[in-house]
Formats: structure tokens, C-alpha cells, sequence
């Protein structure tokens, strides 16, 4: 006998871990920047640098970037921007993680605290969660059929399975121009910038993976002449492209994370050589995998009935797409301003980031629930405070559909913001609408006996005479006409034609005649 084996190409979740990072010092503000009187606005992000994995443990080396607007001191005071940032360098335990492991770390910002000491010195404080995740590719030699001479009966159970096509990380460009409208000044200088991802989505096709999505930008700016007036600009930007992907077919199932990492603005020259235009260069980082989808039939079980025949067998795990979903849910509410803030008068920019708090398996679903951070710049109504912000959060909980979902499953989910519409109602408080996108891709891992060898030996003659000549056999609860047959020796075959079967289905209560010998 010669079995019939397959190498499946698979990926699997070999340890996680989580753990919160706070953040604290004093910055000074640079000798450039003028003083400081007042804060405005601020924005954080995290930069991975190092992850370096040794035994039950990993350490992830990066720091804090912030972006920080405040007001000038004196009578006419204006913004000014600084940037900075806070290192960090941690050690997590991870159980059963060793030195070569690929491990995948995705951070969320909690929260970024900036406060004013004096006019030449900033006070920053963050929360920081990191999620920590080592995955393992392999290969799982099953057995998925048996050649044979003598007379053998064996079985084969259908699976389901997800086989790794396509594991990476690659990088997607974007660059545009964006050229002033008429109406707008000159550039003398950029004061703050915002460029924000929004809804990205990929498909993947022969050889490459498509990429179309959106980005948010904002400037304000200090416009060129004698007023030098300050003058914001925004606009939302669509991309496409493609990333080159051996292996990369139509249909692949997706599961890419993506993160904007690098973001460079130039201000260049226009047609007539005036300062008109912004030049953006941004960077996106894309964590690939994409799986195959396949049925599979893998050896299960055999037995002889002119042989004694066993199988030899070991359990290994199979992974599985349960399902993929993407939904998207509206969410709106107000927003008041602090009291101890100016007034609005005008609203100037607007953005928000999606933060995923909790992702619980239920009934036929996936429970989601978080806050949309909403963060807003406005121009107030005092010419000593001419600009100010607002902050809020909205929380959200929704229920992704996923039929056949369990609590064993593994799932990804990924959210975003869009279609954010932010209004002033009066000057102190704003209606926020906006849509979150939620996407997730849900796997099993199953574990599965697949047979690694057969052996053949003779008839135990005196087992054999043990057993009767005819019997009409009773089925009880569970019995299949294998466990019939491997019970007195008798192919399935010969059981259903004895009994005219057309199928090998039987309830308990059943009789079925077996007759021993035929085959031999």
C-alpha cells in the first residue's frame, strides 16, 4: 500500500500579548519657535522601530510623535507649530515565543495630554496599548488518498482549508500636487498640516494586489504680502494603484493591514513660478496575507478484511475562512465646547479616528464596540484667542453578521472613519455625523487526526473464527456502516448490496444482515 500525501502551505497564531506603556517628560520648545501663550491643538502617533524576539519574550524599541499648535505671546497672536517626541523601549512576556519568530505589533494611542508649564516648555503625557501578535507559516504534510493491491477499505473526511499564497510586507506611495484655487494667497509658510488615511479597500488580481482609497489633508498656512493673513485650506484626496504580488490571484481571500508611516509635504513653485502649491509624498505600509481557499479530502480511516490493516495517525491543524464581512454604521451626536473656551465663530477643520475597544464572538456575530474621536479646529471670537479646539468621543457597539462564527475563532477586524460632517449649530456646540466602516475576516483552527503510515499483518485467524458466520446486526445510536464493516471484517460494499441500500445512511433501530467470508 502507498499513501497519497499533500503539502499544505499554512499560517497560525503562535503566542499573543498586550501591555500599556505610559509616557511623561517635560519638552522644551525650540529656540526657533517663538513663545508659547496658549495651546491649541495636538495630534499623536506611534513609531515602530525595533521588534526583537528572544525567548518568552519580546522587545519593541520606538517613541511618541506629536505635532503641537499653540498661540504666540504679544497683541496680535498667531499660531505656531512644534514638533517632538517621546522614545520607548519595553519588554513584553510572550509565552513560548523564540529568537526568529515574525511577530506583528499594532498600537493604540489611549491618550495624549499636553499642558502649557511656561511659555518656553511643554508638559506631555500619553497611554499607550501595544498588541503583540507571533505567527508561524508551515507546512502540513496530510495524507489525501491510498493506492492498493489487496482488498481494503478506507475512508475520507472533507475539509475546508485556507493555504497560504502570499505572506509579506510591502510598501504603497502616494504622491500628488495640490495647487491653491484663485481666490487663494501665496504660500509663505505651512503653520500646521493634517493628512489623515481614510476608508482603504484592496482586491487582489493576477499578480497584483489593486489599492483605492482616500486621504484627508489639511493645511493652514500663512499666506504671502503685507497682512500675511492666516488661511486654511482642505480637501479630500482618491488614489489607485497597484502593488506587484507573485503569487497574487482573482478570488484570493485578503487579510492586509495597512498604516500611513510616512507623510512629506514641500510647497513648490506653480506655472508661474509662484508658491502655490503643496507636493505630498506619503508612504503606506501594508501587512500581506492572502489564502487560498481549497476543499480538501484527507485520509481518516482504513481497515482490511482479507488483512489486518491499521492506520497510523497524528493530529494536525488545518485553518479555515469561517467568513468575511464588511458593514458600515452611522453614528451622530453633539459636541460642546469647554466653557472656559471662546466661542465659535467659524469651524475650520475636523477629523476623527476610529478606537476599537472591545471585539466579542456572539450568536451568529461579532460584537464591536469603541469611540469615534472627534477632535475640531475653530477661529473664536476674541482677536487675544483667535483660535481654539474642541474634543469629544462618541461611543459606538455593533453587531458584525457572521453566520457559523464560534467562540474558538480568530478574528481580524479593521475600522475606519468616513464621510465625517461635522457643523456648528451656534458657537458652542457642533452636530457630528460621520459612517464607520468595520471590516472582518474570521478563521477556525480545527485539529484533525491525518494518517502518517499503514500497517499490514495477517488475519488473527482465531479473532476472525471468533466472530459469527451470519448475523443480523441492530444499529444504535452513532453506528455508520463503517463501524459496521470494520467490526466483522465485511466491505461497505458487500453490506449494502446484502441489504439493498442505494446509500450507506442508517438510523438506530435499523437490522442489517452481514454475512462473513465473502471476501475471503
Amino acid at each position: 500500500m502507498e499513501l497519497v500525501k499533500k503539502n499544505i502551505h499554512m499560517d497560525r497564531i503562535k503566542g499573543q500579548a498586550a501591555t500599556q506603556i505610559t509616557l511623561e517628560d517635560d519638552v522644551n520648545i525650540s529656540d526657533m519657535k517663538p513663545d508659547a501663550a496658549r495651546l491649541v491643538y495636538d495630534k499623536g502617533s506611534i513609531a515602530l522601530e525595533e521588534i526583537k524576539v528572544s525567548e518568552d519574550h519580546v522587545s519593541v524599541r520606538g517613541k511618541l510623535q506629536f505635532m503641537i499648535m499653540y498661540l504666540t505671546e504679544g497683541e496680535n497672536p498667531v499660531p505656531a507649530c512644534m514638533e517632538g517626541s517621546l522614545p520607548f523601549d519595553e519588554q513584553i512576556y510572550m509565552e513560548g515565543a523564540q529568537a526568529g519568530d515574525s511577530v506583528n505589533v499594532k498600537w493604540m494611542l489611549e491618550d495624549l495630554t499636553v499642558g502649557l508649564i511656561n511659555s518656553r516648555k511643554l508638559s506631555v503625557q500619553a497611554l499607550i496599548t501595544l498588541k503583540l501578535c507571533a505567527e508561524v507559516v508551515y507546512d502540513e504534510e496530510t495524507t489525501v488518498d491510498l493506492y492498493h493491491e489487496e482488498p481494503v477499505e478506507y475512508r475520507r473526511k472533507p475539509l475546508r482549508i485556507a493555504q497560504m499564497t502570499v505572506k509579506k510586507r510591502d510598501i504603497f506611495r502616494i504622491k500628488e500636487e495640490l495647487e491653491l484655487p484663485q481666490n487663494f494667497p501665496n504660500i509663505f509658510q505651512i503653520l500646521w498640516q493634517s493628512i489623515e488615511l481614510g476608508s482603504v479597500e484592496f482586491k487582489p488580481l493576477e499578480g497584483r494586489i489593486s489599492v483605492q482609497g482616500e486621504v484627508g489633508v489639511f493645511f493652514l498656512y500663512e499666506g504671502e504680502g503685507e497682512e500675511q493673513a492666516v488661511r486654511p485650506y482642505q480637501t479630500t484626496l482618491s488614489f489607485n494603484g497597484s502593488v506587484e504580488c507573485a503569487g497574487c490571484g482573482e478570488g484570493m481571500a485578503e487579510d492586509i493591514g495597512y498604516l500611513l508611516t510616512q507623510k512629506e509635504v514641500e510647497v513648490r513653485p506653480d506655472f508661474d513660478g509662484e508658491q502655490r502649491v503643496f507636493a505630498i509624498e506619503l508612504v503606506m505600509d501594508m501587512d500581506i496575507s492572502l489564502y487560498q481557499e481549497e476543499r480538501l479530502e484527507i485520509l481518516s480511516g482504513v481497515y482490511g478484511v482479507v488483512k489486518e490493516v491499521e492506520a497510523v495517525s497524528r493530529p494536525a491543524r488545518f485553518k479555515s475562512i469561517v467568513g468575511r464581512t464588511a458593514a458600515k454604521y452611522k453614528v451622530a451626536d453633539r459636541m460642546k465646547i469647554s466653557p472656559s473656551e471662546v466661542p465659535m465663530v467659524q469651524l475650520l477643520h475636523s477629523e476623527a479616528q476610529v478606537q476599537v475597544e472591545s471585539e466579542e464572538i456572539v450568536e451568529n456575530g461579532l460584537h464591536i464596540q469603541g469611540t469615534l474621536n472627534v477632535q475640531g479646529l475653530y477661529l473664536g471670537s476674541d482677536d487675544k484667542i483667535p483660535y481654539s479646539s474642541v474634543k469629544g468621543a462618541i461611543p459606538f457597539s455593533y453587531v458584525l453578521e457572521l453566520p457559523n462564527v464560534h467562540k474558538d475563532c480568530i478574528c481580524r477586524v479593521q475600522a475606519e472613519a468616513e464621510q465625517l460632517m461635522v457643523a456648528m449649530l451656534d458657537s458652542s456646540e457642533l452636530d457630528v455625523k460621520a459612517v464607520i466602516v468595520c471590516r472582518a475576516v474570521v478563521f477556525e483552527q480545527r485539529v484533525e487526526n491525518v494518517v502518517t503510515d499503514i500497517l499490514v499483518s495477517d488475519l488473527d485467524m482465531n479473532k476472525l473464527n471468533e466472530l459469527p458466520g451470519i448475523v443480523i446486526y441492530i444499529a444504535k445510536e452513532g453506528d455508520s456502516l463503517w463501524d459496521v464493516g470494520k467490526r466483522y471484517y465485511v466491505p461497505i460494499s458487500q453490506i449494502k448490496e446484502t441489504n439493498d441500500m442505494s446509500s450507506e445512511e442508517i438510523r438506530p433501530g435499523d437490522k442489517l444482515l452481514i454475512v462473513k467470508g465473502m471476501s475471503s
